[in-house]
């Protein structure tokens, strides 16, 4: 059996310094894949920073290691859009995962019900955060309180990443 490394991340929706976030992203991913034995990338698809670090996790998987992760999206409930393009999705994906702690919620609250859960499974947080509020600050502040390890790439230098 596998010894396997899980790793969420979490963002604002808007990032404005996306090269610059992308560039860490990827040497982070990088890292990851070298000192362990599997890696588990759990994402949302809710925003630019969801986006880029697919993007990321995509392209290290390609062009440096792609045997020992698995890229997965993890779903706080089905959605139409979801149904309408499965296909699409399960080829962009390694795994899609429904989230059953937030399926069971309002919908409203699914995606910090999602985000909890994510964090729970987690060996490592990754955030990118630059102000005080928003689902990604509360979980951030969630992880904090759990006692999670995390990252906030918007602060964190390139060179501490390894």
């Amino acid at each position: 059996m596998l010894n396997t490394f899980t790793v969420s991340f979490f963002g604002h929706r808007m990032i404005d310094n996306a090269l610059e976030i992308e560039n860490r992203l990827e040497h982070l991913i990088r890292t990851l894949l070298r000192e362990h034995e599997y890696v588990e990338f759990l994402v949302g698809r809710d925003g630019e920073f969801d986006q880029l670090v697919s993007s990321a996790i995509r392209r290290c998987k390609r062009e440096y290691r792609s045997d020992n992760s698995a890229h997965i999206w993890m779903l706080p409930y089905i959605t139409a859009e979801f149904r309408d393009n499965e296909e699409s999705f399960r080829d962009y994906y390694d795994e899609i995962e429904v989230c059953e702690a937030a399926a069971g919620s309002h919908f409203k609250a699914a995606f910090q019900a999602r985000n909890r859960a994510m964090v729970n499974r987690s060996h490592l947080v990754v955030f990118c955060i630059d102000h005080h509020s928003g689902g990604a600050w509360q979980t951030f502040q969630y992880a904090q309180q759990q006692g999670i390890p995390y990252i906030n790439l918007h602060t964190t230098a390139l060179e501490e990443l390894e």
